[in-house]
């Protein structure tokens, strides 16, 4: 998690993700979450597997010889779409995303940031033609949410059908709602 605002995003995909999952926080996320959640770090924490300082470059995810399926950035800066765009790997965040993609791994980049402009947007594009895949934070209105929970609910599943994971949060698309 990175310190764009939406960490209710990586809250969501670490309650919803199966498996092991491994946690690192940005500084500024971990700033972030209590202005924005109810969640406190401690919570956060426990809803991982294994938890990492950005600061670790020790950590088993600064290699590309650790296995694991798919990596998401959620929610995940401009500013760490620019370093990861530039290769610059001096965080364990931004290091284990260049070993997800040069090892080409599924990696999501769950962005929040808008509106963008021509950097933000070549950025993306140069991290799209090297195997990421960017999600925007855009909900579909389709399932009628009531809540922010339910439109929360509708990225986060979104995200789980990219990487291939069962999702029940939201009813997909079938070409009428109505049924």
């Amino acid at each position: 998690m990175t310190g764009a605002s939406g960490s209710i995003y990586g809250i969501r995909l670490l309650q919803e993700l199966p498996g092991e999952k491994i946690l690192v926080m940005s500084k500024v996320a971990k700033a972030i979450l209590p202005v924005e959640t109810d969640y406190t770090l401690k919570q956060v924490e426990a809803l991982a597997d294994a938890v990492y300082q950005d600061d670790d470059m020790f950590a088993p995810i600064s290699s590309g010889s650790y296995q694991y399926d798919v990596l998401f950035v959620a929610p995940c800066t401009e500013s760490s779409v620019a370093k990861f765009a530039c290769g610059i790997g001096d965080t364990l965040i931004s290091r284990a995303v260049m070993c997800a993609l040069k090892e080409h791994r599924k990696t999501f980049l769950l962005t929040r940031e808008t509106p963008k402009d021509a950097i933000m947007l070549e950025n993306e594009l140069k991290l799209a033609r090297n195997g990421a895949i960017i999600m925007d934070a855009n909900p579909g209105f389709y399932p009628h949410p009531k809540t922010v929970e339910e439109v929360v609910d509708f990225v986060i599943g979104r995200c789980l059908q990219m990487a291939g994971v069962p999702q029940a949060l939201f009813k997909p698309w079938n070409g009428r709602q109505d049924e």
